[in-house]
C-alpha cells in the first residue's frame, strides 16, 4: 500500500542534478513487505559539501548503475502505492522527473511525513527528520544516507498511525483538501483560510519578510494554483522552499487588486516579483510632419530625448488609443501606420484640413485633465466601487454608499483610501478606461452639464 522513499541527490532541483543513491521500503501498515536500496551514478560531479553531509563520494558511484538502469525496478516499485517522503515534494519531483526521462510516465498520492507530524506530534520545537526521531526517540542508522533515513521515515510513519494518523491521511486525500501539494514549510491553515474573492496575496519567508506579491480574482483559487503542476526548476524548487506563511488583502474588484498588487511592489520590492518591478511607461504617442507636410501620429517606444503625446506600459494600451483618435476625429489609419496597404496623398483632404483635425486631436489628447472617476459594482457587498483620478494623478479608491453625490467631489475623496501614485497604476487605470468606457465618469464634464 505504501512506499516510503528516500533519496540523495547532488543538488536541490531535479532538472540540473543528478540522484546518487535511493532506498525505498513497500510497508503495508503493519509491517515492512520489501526493501530495496541501490547506489546510482548521477551523470554529473558531486560537490564536496555533499559528499561531506552523505559520505557518498565519486568513487562510490563510479561502478553504480544509472537511473536508467534500474528505472524499471523503481517503477515497479512505486506504481500503485502511496509515495511517502519527509518533505514528500523532493523526493517526488526528483523521482518523477526522472522516471520520465527514462521513458516512464508515472504519478501517485503521496504523503509527507514532515507535515502529518505537525499534526499528529503539535508543540515540538523542530520537525526535521533528525529533531523528530530525537524527540520520538527513533533510533537512526546512517544518517543522511538513503537507507538510514528511509527506514527511520518508515518508524515514524508507524508512530503516526498508531497515533491515529489514519484520520488525517483521510482528510489529506480529500478531493477539496489541497495539503498535500503545499509547499513543506507552510501550514495548511493558511490555506484554508484564503476566500473565493478578489484580492491581493502576499508569501512570506521564514523572517515573515513578503517575498513575493500576487492579485488575484479568487485568492483561494490562485494560491493553489502555484504549488499545483509538475515544475522541477531551481527556480521554482527554492520559491516554493521559501513560503513560510501566506497573507492577504480582499478587494472589491479585480482592477482594485490589479492596482493594489502594483503598489505593493512598488513599497515592498519582494524578491521574486522581477518583472513587475520593471512595468512603467514604454510606449507613447508621438506626432512629426512626413515629406508631403502631413502630420502623422505614430506610436514607438519611449524616448527621453522625444516628447510623447501620452504613454502607455502596455503597446496594446498603445494602439487602442491611437484607434480612438482615428476614430473620433477621423484621421487616416494609413498616416497613424495602422492600416499597413499603400496609400497617396492625392486621396486624402487637403494638407491644412487634415493637419487641423490632427492638432485638434493632439490638444484633446493633452488638455484631457479632467478629474474622472470609475464606478463599478464590487464582486462581494454593497455599495460602489470608486477609482478617483485628480490632474491625471492616481488619488485612491473604496466604496462608496450606492447614494452619493457625484459633485462633491470633497465628500468622495474622504471615503476614498488615499494611494501614491505610480506611473504603472495609471496605466492600468488608462487601459481600463478604454476598455470599460461605460465605467468612466469625468467630473468636469458633469459639472458643466449642471
Amino acid at each position: 500500500m505504501y512506499a516510503i522513499v528516500d533519496i540523495e541527490t547532488t543538488g536541490s532541483f531535479a532538472s540540473q542534478n543528478g540522484i546518487t543513491e535511493i532506498a525505498i521500503i513497500l510497508f503495508n501498515g503493519h509491517k515492512v513487505e520489501e526493501r530495496f536500496t541501490s547506489l546510482v551514478q548521477p551523470g554529473c560531479p558531486i560537490p564536496k559539501f555533499v559528499s561531506h553531509l552523505t559520505g557518498i563520494t565519486q568513487e562510490m558511484v563510479a561502478g553504480a548503475p544509472l537511473f536508467s538502469e534500474i528505472a524499471w525496478k523503481v517503477f515497479q516499485l512505486l506504481n500503485n502505492r502511496i509515495f511517502i517522503a519527509h518533505n514528500v515534494n523532493f523526493d517526488y519531483s526528483f523521482i518523477k522527473y526522472h522516471l520520465q526521462e527514462s521513458g516512464f510516465d508515472w504519478n501517485a498520492k503521496k504523503l509527507c511525513t514532515l507535515k502529518l507530524s505537525r499534526e499528529v506530534f503539535p508543540g515540538l520545537q523542530k520537525y526535521g527528520l533528525g529533531s523528530l526521531c530525537r524527540s520520538l526517540d527513533i533510533q537512526i542508522e546512517n544518517r543522511h544516507r538513503a537507507g538510514g533515513d528511509a527506514d527511520a521515515t518508515c518508524i515514524l510513519f508507524d508512530k503516526i498511525l498508531r497515533k491515529g494518523g489514519e484520520k488525517i491521511i483521510q482528510q489529506y486525500f480529500k478531493k477539496e483538501n489541497r495539503a498535500q501539494i503545499l509547499p513543506p514549510n507552510l501550514p495548511a491553515g493558511h490555506l484554508n483560510q484564503l476566500p473565493a474573492s478578489p484580492g491581493v496575496y502576499y508569501f512570506h519567508n521564514e523572517k515573515e519578510k513578503i517575498i513575493y506579491t500576487g492579485k488575484a480574482k479568487s485568492l483561494k483559487s490562485r494560491v493553489v494554483g502555484h504549488f499545483t503542476g509538475f515544475n522541477t526548476s531551481k527556480k521554482r524548487q527554492d520559491f516554493l522552499r521559501k513560503i513560510y506563511a501566506v497573507s492577504f488583502t480582499e478587494c472589491a474588484t479585480e482592477l482594485a487588486a490589479s492596482i493594489l498588487e502594483c503598489i505593493d511592489i512598488k513599497k515592498n520590492w519582494p524578491e521574486y516579483n522581477i518583472s513587475q518591478k520593471n512595468a512603467e511607461l514604454q510606449y507613447g504617442i508621438y506626432s512629426f510632419e512626413d515629406m508631403k507636410g502631413y502630420m502623422r501620429l505614430a506610436i514607438n517606444k519611449v524616448n527621453k530625448s522625444l516628447q510623447a503625446h501620452s504613454t502607455f506600459s502596455l503597446l496594446t494600451d498603445a494602439y487602442r488609443a491611437l484607434w480612438k483618435l482615428v476614430h473620433t476625429y477621423d484621421l487616416s489609419a494609413q498616416l497613424c501606420f495602422l492600416d499597413k496597404t499603400p496609400f497617396d496623398h492625392k486621396n486624402l483632404e487637403t494638407r491644412e484640413t487634415y493637419n487641423q483635425k490632427v492638432i485638434q486631436a493632439i490638444e484633446d489628447m493633452q488638455n484631457n485633465q479632467d478629474d474622472f472617476l470609475i464606478l463599478e459594482k464590487p464582486v462581494f457587498g454593497k455599495g460602489v466601487f470608486c477609482i478617483y483620478v485628480e490632474n491625471n494623478q492616481f488619488y485612491g479608491m473604496g466604496l462608496l454608499e450606492n447614494q452619493f453625490d457625484l459633485n462633491n467631489r470633497e465628500l468622495i475623496k474622504e471615503k476614498l483610501t488615499r494611494h501614491s501614485h505610480f506611473s504603472a497604476v495609471m496605466s492600468l487605470i488608462k487601459s481600463h478606461a478604454l476598455k470599460y468606457p461605460e465605467h468612466v465618469f469625468y467630473l468636469k464634464k458633469l459639472n458643466e452639464a449642471i
